[in-house]
């Protein structure tokens, strides 16, 4: 078997449908109720997101993600917003987990991320996230995130190196990853093993100085949310992944 067949292989394994008929998608009906009490009549819209949205998602992650488009008009702060839906959760009967952008419950056997973001006006889709791990608020915009990463043509890339990410335990967020990869492929060609050991390449040597920005607000630094000794622990499994003496040492 080649390189190529057997990352092809694990992907087919993690495929995850998100298309329209996809039965994940029938946990926004489920929390529908309690995320309209929550809103409060502020509730603009819900809508998948994240990786299941993107095309990025591994059926051994994160089921689903769930974006909460709240009205410019909704009162509170955003930390408030984030944790009212976090007590709401909590007292619909779920066992909430706070993350940085988002509230995690389990529905009917689904793994879903939450993330609530206030509009900030009715002319575009840009929104404010709060960011608990540094206790402040960022703009940005997730339908230019979507487009960003489900148009790149590394789709198949992100998707291993995730693999290799929860496999070894790294402190990598998703986003951080999917711009990550995109930047180590701009202009590199190949088949689908050599182009994931360039992105690894590129960990190695590029990547703990590297300066990533949020296409939708270039204010918003994303390499920030690692601290330099979280990009070092992921620039050392890289060096070890390039090491290795097969595929199955690296990624399953």
């Amino acid at each position: 078997m080649t390189a190529d067949q057997y990352l092809l292989n694990i992907l087919v394994g993690q495929h995850v449908n998100n298309g329209p008929t996809s039965p994940v998608r029938s946990v926004q009906n489920v929390l529908l109720p309690a995320l309209s009490t929550w809103g409060n009549g502020y509730l603009i819209a819900v809508h998948p997101s994240g990786s299941f949205a993107k095309g990025t998602a591994n059926r051994s992650g994160t089921d689903i993600d769930l974006f909460l488009s709240v009205s410019e008009n909704v009162p509170g702060t955003m930390k408030e917003i984030y944790d009212s839906l976090f007590n709401q959760m909590t007292q619909r009967g779920y066992t909430p987990k706070r993350q940085n952008v988002s509230v995690n419950v389990q529905v009917n056997g689904y793994s879903v991320d939450l993330v609530p973001g206030r509009r900030q006006n009715g002319y575009s889709n840009d929104h404010t996230l709060y960011r608990r791990k540094a206790d402040t608020w960022t703009k940005t915009n997730v339908i230019t995130h979507i487009n960003q990463v489900a148009n790149s043509g590394c789709t198949n890339e992100i998707r291993i190196l995730k693999l290799w990410r929860n496999q070894k335990g790294l402190d990598f967020p998703s986003f951080y990853l999917e711009l990550t990869a995109i930047a180590a492929l701009s202009g590199r060609y190949g088949s689908l093993s050599q182009r994931v050991w360039t992105v690894f390449e590129y960990l190695r040597d590029r990547f703990p100085a590297a300066r990533v920005i949020d296409p939708a607000n270039t204010n918003n630094v994303i390499s920030d949310d690692l601290t330099v000794q979280d990009r070092a622990r992921i620039s050392v499994a890289a060096k070890a992944a390039l090491g290795a003496s097969s595929w199955n040492q690296i990624v399953t």
